[in-house]
């Protein structure tokens, strides 16, 4: 196994909440924003979108990174089949938490691992998070106070955003926050190296 400090690793990404996560196994990375076409692909569900986005990201940076390997992620949420995408600005965000209060809203977040040595590894994470009932003014002062408009669903789980919620099932409570870690030790110790 070679240590994870030795080898040459690059998020494909520039999400300040993937690069704070992926701090937390190491901070001998470097992010590198994936030149991609986050568009979906009708038909394509929601978890396939999630797939193959997260190996387009990685494939596409291990082009301008020769020797490295690189990490690759993205998630998609799915309300009912409908993809709910970031939302930008304060009136979508209101508008996606008003669609989600009382349901359920599934997150699927796709990993892939392009090793430069050779090798594709991949995993897939599904996150369940139930919205209570969420009156107009609770929604109206949630997103005035964390502003969550550069997060898909319109939350940030690790902040307030948990007041919005009845239960989060999942096996990777990193996952919800866009890189499932527990997957992402497992890829690395599969591609022969260790984290710890």
């Amino acid at each position: 196994m070679i240590a994870l400090m030795d080898v040459d690793l690059v998020l494909a990404s520039t999400s300040r909440y993937r690069r704070e996560l992926l701090s937390r196994l190491t901070t001998g990375f470097r992010s590198v924003s994936p030149v991609v076409d986050e568009a979906p692909s009708p038909p394509e569900l929601p978890a396939q979108l999630a797939t193959r986005l997260a190996h387009a990201k990685a494939a596409e940076v291990a082009t301008r990174a020769p020797g490295a390997i690189v990490i690759g992620s993205d998630q998609v949420a799915d309300l009912d089949g409908r993809v709910l995408g970031k939302p930008g600005n304060a009136r979508a965000a209101r508008e996606q938490l008003v669609a989600c209060s009382g349901r359920e809203v599934v997150f699927h977040t796709a990993l892939c691992l392009v090793d430069a040595r050779g090798g594709t590894h991949a995993a897939a994470d599904v996150t369940r998070v139930r919205f209570r009932t969420l009156a107009t003014d609770e929604i109206a002062r949630y997103v005035e106070r964390e502003q969550p408009l550069d997060c898909a669903g319109s939350f940030k789980a690790e902040a307030l955003g948990i007041a919005l919620f009845e239960r989060i099932e999942s096996d990777d409570p990193t996952g919800l926050i866009g890189l499932p870690l527990i997957a992402l030790c497992r890829l690395l110790r599969d591609a022969g190296i260790a984290v710890l």
